[in-house]
């Protein structure tokens, strides 16, 4: 996918917000979800000696921690092709089957959209 109007101006936002955390705190990765509010949680990957998680699993946590019941999106900005498994596993978690995971790249083009299934 790389037709930036194929995507809607929600699911930008957090594609923004992911890239800017990202690049701002100087991680591999960046991310962030939607909630079934609206409400959005924003995260880079954790790399410390005890816990190690990737963006897109301290968004999803971030977003349980704070109460969401359910997601709407989610999206990682990435050099990689795609979101590994155990972030969808996470995505699918919280915000059931089907509920998509924009990729994209540093440049913040999404190149993927998955769904949870």
């Amino acid at each position: 996918m790389t037709e930036s109007n194929a995507i809607s101006p929600e699911d930008r936002k957090i594609v923004t917000l992911a890239r800017a955390a990202r690049a701002r705190n100087g991680v591999p990765e960046g991310a962030a979800v939607r909630d079934e509010t609206g409400r959005t949680y924003v995260a880079g990957t954790v790399a410390l000696d005890s816990l190690k998680l990737s963006a897109l699993q301290t968004a999803v946590a971030m977003a349980v921690a704070s109460g969401a019941k359910s997601l709407e999106a989610a999206a990682v900005v990435t050099e990689a092709e795609n979101a590994a498994e155990p972030d969808r596993a996470a995505v699918r978690d919280l915000g059931g089957s089907g509920t998509p995971v924009l990729v994209a790249g540093p440049d913040g083009e999404v190149h993927t959209v998955l769904s949870t299934d």
